[in-house]
Formats: structure tokens, C-alpha cells, sequence
């Protein structure tokens, strides 16, 4: 039941943390973990954000791994949401596609801390607390995190963008 209810957060999380054609083995052994690990949750929290933070732990060490076999960086994988081409405004949905590919590009040159705390809060829409639960850091580190991973992916977006991006 748990797998069935929380598999497609998971596998979001995994991709958009960056396991890209790994996210499917994450996904597994993150369940399998969280399995093993199930008397040491607290029935008085919340499941979603336990899991998440497992997920989140199993893409790092993913990371850790591959950079350690082949220096690769940590890259984001797919689109922020899942949104459809509209055929009535293909120049709408090429401007739409351009903003994306620009954002990601800027998370992308964003350390990994920041690509972190910005790909939950905000591609993944969890709360600070959820924030804070699934990459283990106080809460008061994600706000501030947060705001300062903000201010440096608005000075990327500011020319990239024009005048859309708001101001802080």
C-alpha cells in the first residue's frame, strides 16, 4: 500500500535530484531501506517526507559513487512538472520550453547544496519542514539556504529571462 501510494513522489524526487536512468534502482532500494528501517520511524510523523529524505540519501550516494568512478557532476534530470505541448500556441509552449531549459541550466551551475534545497522546495513543492526532514539539515538552514540559492539563481536568470524574473 505504501509502495502504491507513494512510488510516483518517489520516483519525482529521485529524477529531479538527478539519478536520471537510475531513478527506477533508487526508487527500490529506498523502499527496501525504508522497510528495514520501519521500526525506526515515528507512527507520530509523517510518512511522505521520511521517505523522501531516504530517496534523497540513496540519489547522493549515488552521485558520491559515480563521481568517484567518473568524475561526473551532479546533473538534473527531466522538466520541473509535467507539462503538455499546446498545439494552439506552439510559440507560447517554445517560449515555455526556452524559460525551462534556461532555469535548469542555471539550477544546474548552482552547488550542490543549493540545487538541493531549491529542487524541494520548489520542483518538488515541499514545505521548509519537509525541506528540512528529507535532506536532514535544521530547519533554519533551509530558509536561509534557501534565500541565498535564490539571490544567486536570480542574477543567472536576470539577463537569461529579461524582465519576468521578479526581484528579492
Amino acid at each position: 500500500m505504501l509502495v502504491a501510494r507513494y512510488s510516483a513522489a518517489a520516483h519525482r524526487t529521485a529524477a529531479l535530484l538527478g539519478a536520471g536512468e537510475d531513478a527506477e534502482d533508487v526508487v527500490q532500494e529506498a523502499f527496501v531501506k525504508a522497510y528495514r528501517a520501519l521500526d525506526r520511524f515515528k507512527p507520530d510523523s509523517a510518512f511522505r517526507p521520511w521517505l523522501l529524505q531516504i530517496v534523497a540519501n540513496e540519489t547522493m550516494n549515488l552521485h558520491r559513487s559515480a563521481r568517484r568512478r567518473s568524475g561526473l557532476a551532479l546533473r538534473l534530470a527531466g522538466v520541473a512538472g509535467s507539462e503538455q505541448a499546446s498545439t494552439e500556441d506552439p510559440e507560447g509552449e517554445a517560449v515555455r520550453a526556452e524559460r525551462r531549459r534556461v532555469l535548469l541550466a542555471a539550477v544546474h551551475e548552482l552547488s550542490e547544496k543549493d540545487q538541493l534545497v531549491v529542487t524541494c522546495r520548489y520542483f518538488l513543492e515541499l514545505s521548509e519542514a519537509e525541506t528540512a526532514t528529507v535532506l536532514g539539515w535544521p530547519a533554519g538552514s533551509v530558509k536561509s539556504r534557501l534565500s541565498r540559492a535564490l539571490v544567486r539563481l536570480r542574477t543567472k536568470l536576470v539577463e537569461p529571462l529579461g524582465e519576468g524574473v521578479p526581484g528579492g
